[in-house]
This record gives C-alpha cells, sequence and structure tokens, in this order.
C-alpha cells in the first residue's frame, strides 16, 4: 500500500469517526471469506456500516481528531481488525451476538465498543451491549412515566363523570315516595273537618229552644 493509499485509508476513517458516536472493533481474524460476506450482509441490513482495516491505520485517523478522547481503546486494536459503525448504540452487538448463534461460534469477538464517549473494553462486555436502552427507548419510558400521573387523573375524572348521572337517577327515583305521604296527609284533611261543621250546625239549632221560654213568661209576671 502506497502512501498515498494509506492517507486515503485514513481519510476515509476519520470521516466515518467523526460521522458516528458509536463504533465497534472486532476480531475477525479466524472467519472465512465467505463468513465475512455473511456477516457484511448482516450489517448492511440492519444499516450497520462495515470497514476492515490496518490497526496502524485506524489508530492514526483517531489521534488525528482527538487522541485523548479515544485513547481507551488502543490497546485493543491488534490482530485483524473489523469496525462497525452504527447510529444505533446496541445494533452491531445484537448482530455479533446472532452471527455467533448462527455459527456455533465464538467469533467475531468483541475487541472494544465506543459508545457515546464511554468505552467498553472485552468480549464479556458483549451481552450487557445487547441490552443498551436506544434514544427512542429511553424517550418512550421517560413519556410512559410522565403520562401515567395524567392517566390516574383521567381515569379518576371519568369515574366521577360516570357515577355522577347514577347518583341523580338515583335521587329522582326516591323523590315520589317521599311526597306520596304528603298526599295522602291532604286528601284525608276534609274528612277530619267534617264533624266540625255539623257541631256548629247543632249549637246553633240549639240556642233559639234556650231563648223560647224567656218570652213566654215575661206576660205571667204582669
Amino acid at each position: 500500500m502506497t502512501k498515498q493509499e494509506k492517507n486515503e485509508v485514513i481519510d476515509l476513517l476519520k470521516g466515518k469517526f467523526a460521522q458516528y458516536d458509536n463504533f465497534y472493533i472486532t476480531d475477525t481474524e479466524s472467519l472465512t471469506v465467505a463468513q465475512i460476506g455473511k456477516l457484511r450482509n448482516h450489517c448492511f441490513n440492519k444499516q450497520v456500516e462495515m470497514k476492515v482495516a490496518k490497526n496502524t491505520l485506524i489508530k492514526k485517523a483517531l489521534e488525528s481528531i482527538d487522541a485523548e478522547k479515544y485513547a481507551g481503546v488502543f490497546d485493543s486494536l491488534h490482530k485483524v481488525t473489523a469496525l462497525m459503525f452504527s447510529d444505533n448504540p446496541k445494533e452491531p452487538a445484537v448482530i455479533l451476538s446472532g452471527f455467533r448463534k448462527e455459527n456455533n461460534g465464538t467469533k467475531p469477538e468483541l475487541k472494544a465498543a465506543f459508545i457515546n464517549g464511554d468505552v467498553f473494553v472485552g468480549d464479556d462486555q458483549l451481552k450487557n451491549l445487547t441490552q443498551i436502552k436506544t434514544k427512542n427507548e429511553l424517550i418512550g419510558e421517560v413519556i410512559g412515566l410522565l403520562q401515567s400521573p395524567i392517566q390516574r387523573v383521567l381515569g379518576a375524572l371519568q369515574n366521577k363523570e360516570n357515577a355522577a348521572p347514577e347518583a341523580e337517577q338515583a335521587a329522582t327515583e326516591e323523590t315520589p315516595a317521599a311526597e306520596a305521604p304528603a298526599e295522602s296527609a291532604t286528601e284525608e284533611a276534609p274528612k277530619a273537618e267534617a264533624p266540625a261543621t255539623d257541631a256548629a250546625a247543632e249549637d246553633s239549632n240549639t240556642e233559639p229552644a234556650q231563648d223560647a221560654p224567656a218570652a213566654e213568661e215575661k206576660p205571667a209576671a204582669e
């Protein structure tokens, strides 16, 4: 590889490191050409870019961007290296894990992963990386937490609205029963007054009978 070709590879890698916040460093040394092609297809289907490059060129590309920022991955640049770039922080881990199960092997081996500024070193980190929450998943969880109290309040209001018509209906049904005795009392009142009218009539008939003898006794005294 000429110096110009090396510089072209370095520039290409610099563009990828600047474009993606997440990349995986994997060991593909023991994979066959056919397996490498199959792995590339898996990456392509999941919108993950895979690049195979020499470790020295990878290191130079990272150092030219920010040597301090990427210092944690330099020790992982050995043997044959394939880089996996992705906007989704866990997608490369899912691809690697699925590829291993499909081929009943332990390759590609994860050497390191750079996820949003954090460095994960070692193949034992692969399982943890498959469980990383993506940005959209985290946003969904936050929205769910925010909506939960609102849903409880709306549920309480809805129950209250449903209970109000039932209470009004129950009150409406009970009102005629409460007024019934008052109507009965009104109907019975004339019956109670009837004897009093008869007694008055009897008193008026009795008074003239008492006055009659007094008028007859006046001539006898003369």
